[in-house]
Formats: structure tokens, C-alpha cells, sequence
């Protein structure tokens, strides 16, 4: 792995200078710290493990890592259950061993993002222990009470995601609290202007420590409708398995009151009023709604709010075709002319692509090359989620290795999200693939450690030497990050579009399909190839000629 040390932004790096900017067209490299690199040897991953592995995501030529919640937890949903907003797990380390992290990834040129769970904390947290404590406490309101109906049922439909009611009757306080996920995992109330104060703090927290920018969970869960009104049903031929699967009874109501609420609105522009106040932090919000998400995406990075947010547009069941994508950028760009998207294919909570998208692909190895350059080149920051580089591939797992209580809940139609969270893979001959002397907490399957960063790096023709190719042509070219986006008339299996940012107009042509395609250039256009993105796609008698899964990028004259 050494040979990855010193390339990209290589080690003698200045320290990053501020700029408001950096996250605009931003590669962020995603870190699901548990599976990452584990340096004691207990089989978990760990801050001092990232530390080790920074230079190699430098030599991919990312531009910001995100790391998954690394705070104290019970570990019920595996850190998205927080109990200290301001303190690591000792499972993944100490505060010191963070300022070394932030330290060592701004000098190899890295920008530094954690997660914010602040939609709702572990039931561990000491603010729900006072809060369920008495209904007179001064934190009675801080979480989401109500009472049962005259019957004991609950106040009203809503679900929890991870299935079942989403409200849990507590016998302290005789009523029940809300969440929208486990039971463990109750929702702040952010109705009362004390708890996103309080709430702000623990950001302030983490901006003072130097880092640069947040990952916003659930960024449209913040608020619920004080009335409380029953979501209405979903007609069936509305509902959709984008943001939970299709066994998910969740999927069967408009989720109207329970969340996506316009309450939030003015809450994020507090939190960007504290973003302003620091040189360069930046925040990008998850967005989960299966009926309107670009449209929430559009609302929530307009004005002085978050810079920008993601919605499950690429993460979901469903193979986008070129068409798909093209209609996905152009509504996102009609709802939000001024908004900024962050577009990924994979993350810690779905199926990764290359099962998803490219299980029946003939050529699996050059569809996975074609599709990340496609998400690369489009308007919008990206993220790539670790393993994502190496064509890793959902584990299968056997359900006695399963820890994710969601794919424990709805095995075996779903097998939840253990399958993309195995272990990265790092050396093909060594125990556990390199990431740990001990046994780790998920298997490594044997399928991906053949795939390990050992095997592929400094093979020209592999996807990880693709990945740190595309990314440097990426860099060299800055319309890709910064410009706007016009599509071009194109059939079938091939999308076409303009980047133009300044006096740069980069015309890129993609076939994502499995049969050789043309693109004819109008009368007269003289093209100009640009080289040293790996792909082979040639001008022949006025025309783009593209063999299966290739690309061409170049200029028109």
C-alpha cells in the first residue's frame, strides 16, 4: 500500500486555505469507520485504522472524506444512535486520536466530514433518560410524547421505517414517544427551540475542532406535524421501494405529517448561519422521500440553507436507463436552478451498484467503469463509497452473521444493509484481507478479497486504476466540478451533454449499453478529442462511434 503514498495530492501538500467553494463539484470519498481498517486487532474499525489508509484515498484523488458516526453509542443501529454528541466511542478511538485524523487528511490536501445524527438520539442519551423521567422534568419536551387514544393504541398511523408502529409506549411516563426508527433511537422534538440549541452546539463542537462539513442523516425527519394527523394511504400504484423495501408496509402511506415537514426550513437556515460563521464548512443533507425528493432537495439548498443534499434518485432498486438519468438531472435543474445536488450509486444503507445495477451486464468490469465516469461528469458533487473503486459486490451473508436489526427484522425477502458494510479489502493474501488481525465484526467474503487494493493497483486495466484516471482527468477539466449542464439529443442506450463553465465547453457522449452505438455530430462540427480519460470512443465520418460501455469527451469546433 505504500505505493500509494504521495500520489494525488500528494504528501507535501500545504495546508488547505480556505475557500467557501470547496464542496461545489466536491469527489467525497464516504468512510464506514467499523469496516474501514482496524489497527488493535479487535475487528473493528477504527479512527487510527483511517489515519493509516488517508494516503491511499488521496492517491484516488478525492477531494473530502465523510466518515459514518464514530460518537458514543450502544451500537443498536451501529452509531446512528448517539448518547454523546461530543465524544468518541472508545471502540474507535479518543478525541486525540480524531485531531490527528483531521490533521493528517489536511495535510495530504483532504477535507474532513462527519455524520450528524440529530434527528434523534439513542434511548441512552441522557437527555431522553431525564425526559422520560417525568412529565414535569425540564427536559419532558425534548423528545416527541403524546398520549395514547382512549383505547391504548397509539396517537396516529405512522410507521417506523425499520417496521412497526413508530411510536413505543413508555411506563414512566404513561404515554408514547415517537421513532421513526428503532425503538432505542427516539426523535428530538424540534418544535422546542432548546433542543436545536442544544443541538447546534454539538456542531459547533466539531467546527471548532477543525472540521469542515457535515453529513446530514435524515435531514427531512427534523420535524413532525404538532397535530399529529394520520398519514394519508398511498395508492399502490404510487409506492415505490426507493427508501425501503418492497415488504416494508412504510411504503403504503403519504408520509406527510410524519416528516418532510416546512418547519425545517427555518431550522436549516440556523444551521447554515453557523456553517457562515467558519471560513469553509459546507453540509450535505440526506433526503428520504420516495414520493418528493428532488423537490425536497430543491427546497432544502435554496437560499441560505444547506449547501447541498442527496436524495435516493441513484440509490434505489431500479437500473436507471440514460433516459432515466437525463429526466433526473433536468427536473432536479427546473426545481432547483440554484440548487446544488450530490449524487452517489452507493452507500452504507443500500445494495452496492455494482449487484444492483450491473448483475446482468455481459461485461460487468466495463459497465462499472462507464457508469462511475457517467457520475463524475454530471452537474452536482459526488460521493464514492469505500470498496465502490474496487467493483465490490453485495456480500452474502448467511443470517447468523447478520447485526443490522433491519435485515434481521425482514429476512430473507430483506437482508437489510450487512452486505455492503463487510470489510474493506485491502491485501489479497493476508488474514482478513488486511483489515484486521482479529476476527471481524461482519466476514470477509473470499469473492472480495480477490478484489483487494493490492491486486489492482498499478494494473492499467483494472477499476481502481480507472477510478484514479477519470478523477485526475476530472481535476485537470474544472467545468466538470463547477459548470452547467446541457443535454443533447441522443437515442437508446447513449447520453449526451454539454459542461460549460467559463470559457470551457467539454462535450461528453456515454453508451451504458451492451451493442456498439453512434452519435451523429451536426454538419460541420469540428471535434477535438481531450485524452487521458480511459476510454476509446473515436470520431468516424461525422459521427461518435462508441463500442459497448465506452465514452468519448472532447470539444466542438
Amino acid at each position: 500500500m505504500q505505493s500509494a503514498v504521495g500520489r494525488g495530492h500528494g504528501q507535501d501538500a500545504p495546508a488547505l486555505a480556505p475557500d467557501r467553494d470547496w464542496w461545489r463539484g466536491a469527489v467525497i470519498y464516504q468512510i464506514y469507520p467499523r469496516s474501514f481498517q482496524d489497527s488493535n486487532g479487535d475487528g473493528i474499525g477504527d479512527l487510527k485504522g483511517i489515519i493509516r489508509r488517508l494516503p491511499y484515498i488521496a492517491s484516488l484523488g478525492a477531494d473530502a472524506i465523510w466518515i459514518s458516526p464514530f460518537f458514543k453509542s450502544p451500537m443498536k443501529d451501529f452509531g446512528y444512535d448517539v448518547t454523546d454528541y461530543c465524544d468518541v466511542d472508545p471502540m474507535f478511538g479518543t478525541l486525540a486520536d480524531f485531531d490527528a485524523l483531521v490533521a493528517e487528511a489536511h495535510r495530504l490536501g483532504l477535507r474532513v466530514m462527519i455524520d450528524q445524527v440529530i434527528s434523534h438520539t439513542s434511548d441512552e442519551h441522557p437527555w431522553f433518560k431525564e425526559s422520560r423521567s417525568s412529565r414535569d422534568d425540564a427536559k419532558a419536551d425534548w423528545y416527541v410524547w403524546a398520549d395514547a387514544k382512549p383505547d391504548g393504541t397509539p396517537p396516529n398511523n405512522w410507521l417506523s421505517i425499520f417496521g412497526g408502529s413508530a411510536w413505543q409506549w413508555d411506563t414512566t411516563r404513561r404515554q408514547y414517544y415517537m421513532h421513526n426508527f428503532l425503538a432505542e433511537q427516539p426523535d428530538l422534538n424540534f418544535h422546542n427551540r432548546a433542543v436545536q440549541d442544544a443541538l447546534l452546539d454539538t456542531v459547533r463542537f466539531w467546527l471548532d475542532r477543525g472540521v469542515d462539513g457535515f453529513r446530514l442523516d435524515t435531514i427531512n425527519f427534523y420535524f413532525n406535524s404538532a397535530g399529529l394527523e394520520d398519514n394519508p394511504a398511498l395508492p399502490e400504484n404510487e409506492r415505490n421501494a426507493s427508501i425501503a423495501p418492497a415488504v416494508n408496509p412504510y411504503n403504503f402511506q403519504d408520509h406527510i405529517y410524519d416528516k418532510s415537514r416546512p418547519e425545517n426550513l427555518k431550522f436549516l437556515e440556523r444551521f447554515r448561519a453557523l456553517l457562515d460563521e467558519y471560513p469553509a464548512a459546507a453540509a450535505v443533507g440526506e433526503v428520504g422521500d420516495a414520493q418528493r425528493g428532488l423537490q425536497i432537495v430543491a427546497q432544502y439548498t435554496s437560499g441560505k440553507r444547506v449547501q447541498m443534499c442527496y436524495s435516493f434518485d441513484f440509490l434505489g432498486p431500479k437500473k436507471l436507463s440514460a433516459v432515466d438519468i437525463r429526466s433526473v438531472l433536468e427536473t432536479f435543474g427546473k426545481e432547483a436552478p440554484d440548487g446544488w445536488s450530490c449524487w452517489a450509486l452507493s452507500n452504507h444503507d443500500v445494495v452496492r451498484h455494482a449487484t444492483r445495477w450491473g448483475k446482468d451486464e455481459p461485461d460487468k468490469p466495463a459497465y462499472l467503469k462507464v457508469i462511475s465516469a457517467l457520475l463524475m461528469s454530471l452537474r452536482g458533487s459526488v460521493c464514492l463509497y469505500e470498496g465502490e473503486e474496487l467493483g465490490l459486490e453485495e456480500a452474502e451473508l448467511a443470517f447468523e452473521d447478520l447485526r443490522d436489526p433491519y435485515g434481521i427484522r425482514f429476512w430473507p425477502e430483506f437482508k437489510g444493509r450487512d452486505g455492503c458494510r463487510t470489510p474493506m479489502v485491502w491485501e489479497h493474501a493476508e488474514p482478513n484481507a488486511g483489515f484486521s488481525t482479529g476476527k471481524p465484526w461482519l466476514p470477509v467474503p473470499s469473492t472480495q478479497q480477490q478484489k483487494a487494493v493490492d491486486t489492482q493497483e498499478g494494473v492499467p486495466s483494472s477499476l481502481l486504476e480507472q477510478y484514479r484516471r477519470f478523477l485526475s482527468f476530472r481535476r485537470s477539466h474544472p467545468a466538470f466540478a463547477k459548470g452547467e449542464i446541457e443535454f443533447l439529443a441522443a437515442d437508446g442506450d447513449l447520453l449526451a451533454f454539454t459542461r460549460r463553465h467559463g470559457n470551457e465547453r467539454i462535450v461528453s457522449v456515454f453508451n451504458l449499453g451492451h451493442q456498439p452505438a453512434s452519435f451523429d455530430l451536426d454538419e460541420g462540427a469540428v471535434p477535438t478529442p481531450l485524452a487521458g480519460h480511459g476510454f476509446t470512443g473515436k470520431v468516424e465520418h461525422g459521427s461518435i462511434r462508441l463500442e459497448p460501455y465506452q465514452a468519448w469527451f472532447g470539444r466542438l469546433g
